[in-house]
């Protein structure tokens, strides 16, 4: 009886514990890379929940979804049927061997551009399947309205936007929130607190495709869509003592700005009783570590959300109508945020006039962000009605740096940075001759020089004053013709 007890007063306070992180935590015996308890290393929770259940539960609920199959089918009709404003790629392949597709999105599919690119991913988690469908019925939107609508338009039109519906196909066929090794794949990044979780050997198939396209692309900010919750998380995800607690990232301003246009363009997130205005710090929430959101961030220049679309992680069929026409407009218009807000513009060589791949960092924000290297094109996300130095810098060149009141909409911003003067050599009028020259005949020889050359010397001087300024008029002109990045407001050149 005692024993009984005992045994009993254990599962009580292990249901405590897990009460309140469905959407973060996990549902069975799952590998997780990250912090348990203040320790390091490989660990497992074990909840009192039977994998067979709980997958013939999800089977039934799966009935109405995409199967893998039906998915890939989709998205190789939908690169056919919206083949003027899209393409179709594959990032790399599950655990199984499943493609990871994605549908590139723009008025110039698979081409280079001076514009930002947005991804969108979903199904990080298996049995987190709405983000799939939600992703899918986006893409089917923007072709269907394409020309039609204003806002769709203005997408296509001025981002580059790639949806990855499935992160995890394998977890999705399994009904399980892990991969088919049965890791979290959002515990399976590197870690700036957590240096255990940066063994490359250790790294899912999934995560590393992750990690290549990232590094292969640049996008200004992304998205990964998740269930069990309803909210808009932004980094940091954990904190470096590993208590729950509100932990800032430097950008902490911008990213309360983004959760909230996502949240407030919500039909009720912005409304939620547990979280104030549908945005949530996740370390404050739930901390975590090896997640995907905080290495975007931190190693990459991509400003990540995860949004928790629904409280229910795998809602019946019926309410994909509702679930979509509560997340549309959020979709869109955070999509959108990434050319319709922040300071724009490209960085180029006052000698050449040619792009320079230099960096942008604004003061008291410890956070640089790096511009292209084929256009020298910059997109740096900032919370709106505030002011701003901002400053463009790049070895062998002097910074500049200018202050913007940035208001509701985008500012263009271009930086014509002028290289360094280097040392000049004081050379002897004498040196390298074999004569003996003293102090004297040096300044006979300069006095004859200023004497016979010295109109001509003000005449080149005066030449030189006028071609100067044809050319940098000549640059603006240039610059103004140049320009690939639409719908801001006005632009102005340092």
């Amino acid at each position: 009886m005692a024993n009984f007890t005992i045994v009993s007063m254990v599962l009580f306070f292990l249901s405590l514990g897990f009460k309140d992180v469905s959407a973060r935590g996990d549902e069975q015996s799952l590998t997780i890379r990250g912090f348990a308890d203040g320790e390091t290393g490989f660990w497992s929770r074990n909840l009192l929940l039977s994998e067979d259940n709980r997958f013939r539960e999800l089977e039934e609920l799966a009935r109405g979804y995409m199967t893998n199959a039906e998915l890939e089918k989709s998205v190789k009709e939908y690169a056919q049927k919206c083949r003027n404003i899209s393409r179709i790629y594959s990032i790399g392949t599950s655990v199984k061997g499943f493609p990871l597709w994605v549908i590139e999105i723009s008025d110039k599919p698979g081409e280079e551009e001076a514009e930002p690119a947005f991804k969108l991913l979903a199904n990080m988690h298996g049995d987190e399947p709405v983000g799939r469908e939600l992703l899918l019925l986006l893409a089917n939107w923007l072709c269907e309205n394409y020309l039609k609508d204003h806002l769709a338009t203005y997408i296509v039109r001025n981002i580059h936007l790639h949806i990855l519906p499935t992160m995890n196909p394998d977890g999705f066929s399994l009904r399980r929130r892990g991969n088919a090794n049965n890791v979290d794949l959002n515990r399976d990044f590197p870690d700036q607190f957590f240096t255990e979780n940066n063994d490359d050997n250790l790294r899912q198939p999934e995560t590393k495709a992750i990690m290549k396209w990232m590094m292969e692309r640049k996008f200004i900010a992304s998205a990964s869509l998740h269930g069990g919750a309803l909210v808009a998380n932004y980094p940091w995800d954990g904190s470096e003592d590993t208590r729950k607690q509100y932990y800032a990232s430097p950008d902490d301003k911008t990213f309360r700005y983004l959760a909230s246009l996502y949240s407030q363009s919500h039909r009720n997130m912005s409304l939620s009783k547990e979280f104030q205005g549908g945005i949530t710090n996740g370390a404050s929430w739930y901390p975590i570590y090896g997640g995907m959101q905080d290495w975007n961030y931190i190693h990459r220049g991509c400003f990540e959300l995860t949004l928790e679309v629904g409280d229910n992680k795998w809602p019946k069929a019926e309410e994909l109508p509702a679930l979509w026409k509560d997340n549309k407009m959020s979709l869109l218009n955070l999509v959108a945020s990434v050319a319709k807000s922040g300071v724009h513009g490209r960085i180029l060589s006052s000698k050449t006039g040619l792009p320079l791949p230099a960096s942008i960092k604004i003061k008291d924000i410890n956070y640089t962000v790096k511009a292209g290297q084929r256009f020298g094109d910059y997109h740096r996300l900032l919370a709106p009605s505030q002011s701003y130095d901002v400053t463009a810098f790049m070895p062998g060149y002097e910074s500049k740096t200018t202050r913007i009141l940035l208001e509701n909409g985008a500012m263009n911003l271009d930086f014509v940075l002028i290289p360094e003067e280097e040392p000049k050599d004081h050379m002897d009028l004498c040196n390298g001759c074999q004569c003996n020259c003293d102090n004297k005949g040096k300044l006979e020889v300069m006095e004859v020089f200023n004497r016979n050359h010295f109109q001509i010397t003000l005449a080149l001087i005066a030449i030189s004053g006028v071609l100067c300024l044809i050319f940098m008029g000549r640059l603006r002109l240039k610059l103004q013709k140049r320009r690939q990045l639409v719908g801001h407001k006005r632009t102005i050149v340092a």
